[in-house]
């Protein structure tokens, strides 16, 4: 399901146009992308936890030349499955 996909669902599931179904999911996705960028959790019971991870600093091997490479530290988005959501996949 692309980002289309999922307004238009939203949209027919909740009975509003795509332009608010739109809007709606935008809401949502720019305010997980703005608590993650401060480093704060997004948690959204039954369904799984947003966390910003940190990666630490590493070196690593060129295939190509053989050459060592320092490759910085960085922080990286996770997302966390809960039991629901699991179950709902596997059930």
């Amino acid at each position: 399901m692309n980002k289309n996909e999922l307004i238009s669902a939203v949209a027919d599931q909740c009975e509003m146009s795509k332009q608010q179904a739109g809007d709606a999911v935008e809401a949502v996705l720019s305010t997980v992308t703005n608590c993650l960028a401060k480093g704060d959790e997004v948690r959204i019971l039954g369904f799984g936890n947003f966390v910003v991870a940190d990666r630490k600093a590493t070196t690593a091997r060129n295939p190509r030349t053989g050459e060592t490479i320092n490759v910085a530290a960085s922080k990286a988005p996770k997302f966390k499955a809960g039991k629901a959501l699991k179950d709902a996949v596997n059930a």
